[in-house]
């Protein structure tokens, strides 16, 4: 659909430009006139010489402009001479003979560069102060049309003059795209739907993680169906001034109307759209009118008018109930992470334009990256050109893909930090505790790498890596989860004892402990607590947290600090049951990383290949 160029809107920074203009076009006139008139470069004679002369016949005339003098000598050959006499003085009251042969004529002085530095100190202040005028009154008739404009939407118009965005441009999320396909073909072919009586639906919520391409998929549909496409954030409906959110919605559904068949897309919905009544401000704040009135225009559309909405978040559980009723956002498309074959295809797009070499190798980096979203394969990609072109290749190898998958992961590598040779000993027998806890324990991912170099914030890594996407973790998974997390402390405790532990197990603590009580609050894995959910919602405004009452009682919060308390006790058992009972190969492991810095996955199962599982850490 063609889409009308709006007319242009004069600025007023034009009139400054146009007042300076003139105001140095004026000054460049007056000096050019005082450049072009004329001057003289005749040699300065004193009063008294040409007296003398004169009285004795060797001037041939005197010419008297003012008190300046002008002097011919006498001789065709003698150039002219110039000299001044004194002021209220004629130059025969200073010893001039009256019968002199030389000719003394009178003319009136030259005044036309006083009359035109005059003029040009009368002309150029007055120019400029009504450039000033001029400037200040264009200011405000800007200022004035800015508060005529502040309630109009700013939505960001796309129509099929720009470049489209299709389904087959984004790879993955098969799911989301065949529903969105009916959205499409609506758009498309309204009568076909309207003759069955069937209805769209008005509105489509997109809900995913951040990086899993929300927005990406909103302009495929726009592309697929082209149809012009409003772009909106939901942080920019609200100012501070009351009312002017409700104004720009009202003015972006007016104008979707005129442009129908279209499509208004609003980014991060969850800004405007929170639940009702949960601010401090009553239910007169400007947000919750700026959420009214979105519920209005999107329940009172008129017939035929084929505007639909799509909106994206991922904070669908703060959202308002009326905002999700039918009629409204009727539909909801779930956008999740990407599986294996789709991270496959999801890297393919990001590297078809890229020159990689024969070493790389696509699959088995989509096999490593569970639970990345689309935006961090596409970091990756971006990451391993950046590394290829500083080391000077023409092409992409798998070493630069790795670097680059380890540096998004898991932070770059801190190489330029110096660690004492304590610390790095402390720090390889911390990572060795952690490798062979996850090494030996059944339920544990394998270790995929082990490194004393520091990374991001770390000391150093041992790095995990599931063998294949899941969906569900087991009781028995979380629990060899906290054990290897503990690993590192526990390693720590037996090898320099239980007052030499460092701060270096900060992080694997805090994991630790968020873990066991997502398994005994959220989960129902709990002992005493099992098959119980105390969920708490945190999502909500600070005044909502304070006046709502969390939904169990003081006793059961005992209970639960209790369960979490025992679960990190028991991870903390079993740890020390394995590293106590394969201590060779912790100090196997610990001076080989002392010696290496980062041992690879093929590197720990050969050294720690003859570890044992103590009976007594086994989970039955």
């Amino acid at each position: 659909m063609a889409l009308k160029n709006p007319a242009p809107i004069k600025k007023p920074g034009n009139f400054l430009r146009l007042s300076l203009f003139w105001a140095v076009l004026v000054i460049g006139v007056l000096a050019t006139i005082a450049v072009l008139s004329p001057q003289d470069n005749l040699k300065q004679v004193p009063i008294s010489s040409v007296i003398e002369r004169a009285n004795k016949g060797e001037i041939d005339k005197i010419e008297i402009q003012g008190n300046e003098l002008r002097i011919t000598p006498d001789g065709a050959d003698k150039p002219t001479e110039k000299s001044v006499k004194e002021a209220d003085s004629s130059i025969y009251e200073q010893g001039l003979n009256p019968n002199t042969e030389a000719e003394v004529a009178v003319t009136p002085p030259n005044t036309s560069g006083d009359v035109l530095w005059n003029l040009a100190i009368i002309i150029i202040p007055v120019v400029l102060i009504a450039a000033f005028f001029m400037f200040m009154m264009r200011q405000a008739q800007g200022q004035n049309n800015q508060a005529l404009g502040f309630g109009k939407s700013k939505a960001k118009l796309y129509g099929s003059d720009k470049e489209k965005v299709v389904f087959t441009d984004i790879a993955g999320n098969d799911s989301a795209k065949q529903d969105l396909e009916e959205v499409v073909d609506f758009l498309k072919h309204p009568k076909k739907y309207q003759s069955l009586g069937a209805k769209i639906p008005k509105g489509v919520l997109l809900v995913g993680s951040p990086g899993t391409g929300k927005t990406m998929l909103a302009r495929a549909v726009a592309g697929e169906a082209n149809v012009p496409f409003f772009s909106i954030s939901g942080s920019e409906f609200v100012e501070m001034f009351v009312g002017v959110g409700a104004s720009r919605v009202r003015d972006l559904f007016a104008k979707a109307k005129k442009n129908a068949p279209a499509i208004i897309f609003i980014d991060e919905i969850d800004a405007v759209g929170r639940r009702r009544g949960s601010g401090m401000g009553g239910g007169h704040d400007e947000r919750e009118q700026t959420l009214n009135q979105i519920l209005v225009e999107m329940d009172g559309f008129e017939v035929g008018t084929n505007v639909i909405v799509l909106a994206a978040t991922n904070r669908a559980d703060v959202l308002d109930p009326a905002l999700l009723r039918p009629g409204r956002f009727d539909r909801r498309t779930n956008i999740m992470l990407p599986e294996r074959r789709d991270r496959e295809a999801i890297l393919r797009v990001h590297f078809k334009n890229k020159p990689i070499d024969d070493t790389v190798n696509i699959d088995a980096l989509a096999a490593k990256t569970a639970g990345s979203s689309g935006a961090d394969l596409a970091n990756i990609a971006n990451e391993a050109a950046i590394i290829a072109a500083r080391r000077d290749s023409k092409k992409i190898s798998n070493a630069d893909l790795t670097e680059a998958f380890e540096k998004v992961a898991i932070g770059p590598e801190r190489k330029t930090k110096v660690m004492s040779e304590k610390e790095k000993e402390i720090t390889a027998y911390h990572e060795a505790g952690h490798a062979i806890v996850g090494h030996i324990l059944p339920d544990s991912d394998p270790v995929h790498k082990v490194t004393i170099i520091p990374r991001g914030s770390t000391g150093g890594v041992t790095w995990f890596l599931p063998p294949e996407d899941k969906s569900y973790t087991s009781l028995i998974e979380f629990k060899d989860v906290l054990a290897r997390a503990l690993g590192g402390r526990i390693a720590e405790k037996i090898i320099y004892g239980n007052d030499r532990i460092t701060t270096g197990a900060g992080s694997d603590l805090r994991k630790a402990t968020e873990i066991a009580r997502d398994m005994v609050i959220e989960q129902g894995m709990g002992t005493k607590l099992r098959d119980q959910v105390f969920h708490e919602d945190n999502g909500g405004m600070m005044f909502d947290r304070m006046t709502h009452e969390r939904p169990y009682s003081d006793d059961t919060a005992k209970e639960i600090d209790a369960e979490v308390a025992t679960l990190i006790k028991e991870a903390a058992n079993r740890a020390e049951l394995v590293i106590k009972g394969n201590l060779d190969h912790l100090h196997k492991l610990a001076k080989a990383l002392l010696k290496e810095e980062t041992i690879e996955e093929e590197g720990v199962v050969r050294i720690l290949k003859d570890t044992i599982l103590p009976k007594e850490a086994r989970l039955y």
